[in-house]
């Protein structure tokens, strides 16, 4: 979109903000009422309007730290959430058969090793694969040694590295009683017609089918896929990324719990695309995403079906998608949050983060005396500038691949990547070097984990590496493995430190 069109999309209205209605429920509606009820609600009034004939797509059952940047804002208390949802801690994923059939690595989260002022710790470990003097990089990372020996403990002063697989629907509930505590409304009824000013086409007002109005001066998107004021509506647009990112379509089913659940996600890559296993407390939730050109709807729910542990409590059900970016986020007066501003697959979690970030941004950026163009225009920029980022790190797991065994994983390897992703593997695999902004969601961790997991391997390390001796390094590398390692001895086991803090009353 032109900076002309943008400027006739966006025609300043010097109105001060009062009503907010966000239109939609689930997890991301639920989540933008509590928030603006607990931290603006003396300031404006929230109305949730939403259909118990319209369910949810709520299978967005693995989160990633930055949900603890919400949890304070709103004083949520960590163990009363986490029995409200039946939720468990995730340290990270489990990527299994992507860079090759029988070969796995884990993406954890936390830090790796010791950084200096010029170089992260792989530069370190990398000499010391040179000499013989390491072992795997997640050794040296207690998050990633304790996924694999199934531990975990939330320890005074810690770094909240550490996430949850949680229950969306119940997490929903739970968000809905802090939006009702704060002044928050629900208004039960499914929006027939979206109502616009003639003049700005700034949207006024919902109709519902039973005949009520609700009118607001700022409106909040949560209708899903359907986008239905932000696209329906307002015609906003949308970039597809297909190109980059081939699945469209995913299926989900919940089993029965069969042993004590791990403290992550396990991302297991098959012929067609990758199979999620998220254990909660009670279940284990299941998923198969997939690329429909590749496996038929039929045999994806046969692939999954055959490939998962316990009683399944319900059937599958097959949703289907396009990967992409609504080309304005905030369009007018109206806020794409959740799928309605587009879609990453759920490949690292990344979905409930994109919900709360686009709340926060926009609690930063609330338009209190009325909305102009430089306020939307930077919560646009800042939202692309993060999509953008999260995509290429989405498509690095399916571009950097060794697998040629199918025609799926064979397209992967062969597709065209963004030039910003070209030059981030190009800028790696000569140096090392990880450069990112300082906003930017995924970390030097990250990326280090995540490349050198799929095979993409540093030529050369920082020369400041040099300075030590191959004595001085050996200690160097020896120190931290051995620290990591007593730190997550001392931890109880994922299942014993949960029951102590956490028991579901659901659990089983």
């Amino acid at each position: 979109m032109n900076k002309q069109t943008a400027k006739q999309v966006n025609m300043p209205v010097n109105m001060p903000v009062k009503k907010v209605v966000i239109a939609g429920g689930g997890t991301a509606g639920w989540m933008a009422a509590a928030a603006i009820s607990k931290l603006l609600g003396k300031a404006v009034s929230v109305t949730l309007v939403e259909s118990d004939q319209i369910p949810t797509i709520g299978v967005g059952e693995a989160t990633i730290p930055t949900l603890h940047i919400l949890h304070q804002l709103l004083g949520i208390n960590e163990a009363e959430f986490m029995v409200a949802t039946n939720a468990t801690f995730k340290l990270g994923i489990s990527f299994e058969n992507w860079k090759d059939l029988d070969q796995d690595y884990i993406h954890s989260f936390g830090y790796l090793g010791q950084d200096c002022w010029a170089c992260g710790f792989h530069h370190f470990w990398r000499k010391g694969l040179d000499l013989g003097l390491v072992s795997e990089i997640g050794d040296y990372c207690p998050e990633h040694l304790a996924s694999r020996e199934g531990r975990f403990a939330v320890m005074a002063n810690q770094d909240l590295n550490h996430a949850y697989h949680l229950d969306a629907g119940l997490y929903a509930k739970f968000l809905q009683g802090i939006a009702f505590k704060h002044g928050g409304e629900r208004v039960e009824g499914k929006i027939s017609q979206v109502h616009q000013d003639n003049h700005t086409g700034f949207i006024t007002a919902v109709t519902l089918d039973n005949g009520q109005h609700v009118s607001g001066d700022l409106f909040i998107d949560c209708t899903g896929f359907r986008g239905l004021l932000i696209e329906q509506a307002l015609h906003t647009g949308f970039d597809d990324w297909s190109h980059y990112l081939p699945c469209n379509s995913a299926i989900a089913v919940q089993t029965e719990t069969v042993g004590a659940p791990v403290p992550y996600t396990r991302s297991i890559a098959r012929d067609a695309g990758w199979q999620w296993r998220i254990p909660l407390q009670n279940r284990t939730g299941n998923g198969f995403v997939f690329c429909d050109k590749y496996i038929s709807n039929e045999q994806a729910i046969d692939t999954l079906l055959s490939n998962i542990e316990g009683k399944t409590l319900n059937d599958p059900r097959v949703i289907k998608y396009t990967t992409g970016t609504r080309r304005q986020h905030w369009n007018k007066n109206c806020i794409a949050v959740g799928l309605s501003g587009g879609f990453v697959e759920p490949l690292e979690s990344t979905g409930i983060h994109l919900f709360q970030k686009a709340i926060v941004r926009l609690l930063q950026l609330f338009p209190h005396t009325g909305i102009d163009d430089a306020i939307v225009d930077e919560f646009n920029k800042q939202t692309q500038e993060e999509m953008d980022n999260i995509r290429d790190f989405i498509v690095l797991h399916y571009y950097q691949t060794e697998r040629n065994d199918t025609a799926f994983w064979r397209h992967c390897a062969n597709m065209a990547i963004p030039d910003s992703l070209k030059h981030r593997m190009a800028l790696f695999k000569e140096s090392g070097r990880v450069f990112k902004k300082a906003e930017e969601l995924f970390g030097e961790a990250s990326w280090v984990q995540v490349m050198m997991g799929q095979g993409l391997l540093p030529d050369q390390y920082h020369p400041i590496v040099d300075q030590m001796s191959e004595q001085e390094l050996a200690n160097f590398l020896n120190r931290i493995k051995q620290n990591t390692s007593k730190k997550v001895a001392s931890w109880p086991s994922h299942i014993d430190f949960i029951n102590h803090y956490c028991r579901s009353k659901m659990m089983t």
